[in-house]
């Protein structure tokens, strides 16, 4: 290709995987219809997960404007590898249905794409505003910046995804045995096929994120809790960048923030990092009771 990113419009898919999301659906959707994007070059798929509330019912009211397609097997893996089989177009974009995208999201987030050693263009993903403070905590969650720019190996979240269709099916999409952490999982084999991860910062959406304390413990349980399992799946991957499954870093990570906290050093961010990374330890150990393996 020797047009500049600024020139470079494929055509994409734009996949948003669904299961009871009637409260941020509807948002959702109108912020894709808003795309900034010429009309051929784009369509939208949405992958009704077997939903039990309203979606099917909201899906359906946007008539022609979208397509819906059903996925029966219940997962986000599922839910996404549907779509990419039904997509049309050459790029497959990702976003989710409690998202809210803005509406460059698309141009900027395919630019990356021009370089074909590109495997995943990965944007920013912010909170809504105005927001209290474990919403605000939720951007460190979901920082796209960070796990793609900074941690190794890094990995993007599929809030925020862009690939080629084809690169994906090469790869048999994301992994269905994956209830959680399948982006990160798929991410591991883009960078072993020699693939690079791109960040797009001006790729934004919007991602409802977790509104209470409890909610934000539960949420970093989740992530502990399925990580095991990715880690023992590519776990000489992992030991390649200096991973050690023992290490007791992160515990006394726990005791510095408890510190900060009672300090009153930023109380807020350290109350709810503590709260989010005591969720991580313990699902890490829940994970690893289920794994027969120790990742603490």
């Amino acid at each position: 290709m020797t047009m500049g990113r600024e020139g470079f419009q494929p055509a994409i898919s734009v996949i948003v995987p669904v299961y009871n999301a009637e409260e941020t659906l509807g948002a959702c959707a109108e912020s894709l219809l808003k795309l900034d994007y010429p009309r051929g070059l784009h369509e939208l798929i949405f992958v009704d997960n077997a939903s039990t509330d309203a979606s099917r019912r909201i899906l359906d009211g946007f008539g022609s404007r979208i397509r819906t397609v059903h996925e029966p097997k219940r997962g986000p893996s599922a839910a996404r590898n549907c779509g990419i089989r039904n997509a049309r177009f050459e790029v497959v974009a990702f976003t989710d249905s409690d998202c809210r995208v803005d509406a460059q999201w698309l141009t900027h987030l395919a630019a990356p794409l021009i370089d074909p050693e590109v495997g995943v263009s990965g944007g920013r993903i912010r909170a809504p505003r105005p927001c209290n403070p474990v919403e605000a905590f939720g951007e460190s969650v979901h920082d796209n910046s960070k796990a793609i720019t900074y941690y190794k190996p890094p990995y993007s979240d599929s809030a925020n995804w862009a690939s080629r269709r084809e690169v994906l099916l090469q790869l048999n999409g994301f992994d269905e045995s994956f209830p959680r952490s399948e982006d990160v999982e798929l991410s591991c084999r883009m960078l072993q096929a020699g693939l690079k991860l791109a960040y797009a910062p001006e790729a934004i959406v919007v991602h409802r994120n977790e509104r209470t304390y409890s909610g934000l413990f539960k949420e970093g349980f989740t992530h502990g809790r399925h990580s095991v399992a990715l880690l023992e799946r590519h776990r000489e991957f992992y030991e390649g960048f200096g991973y050690n499954p023992r290490r007791l870093a992160l515990y006394r990570q726990l005791w510095d923030e408890l510190r900060r906290y009672l300090k009153g050093i930023e109380p807020e961010t350290s109350r709810c990092s503590l709260i989010f990374n005591a969720g991580k330890r313990v699902g890490r150990l829940a994970g690893s009771v289920e794994c027969g393996a120790i990742h603490l």
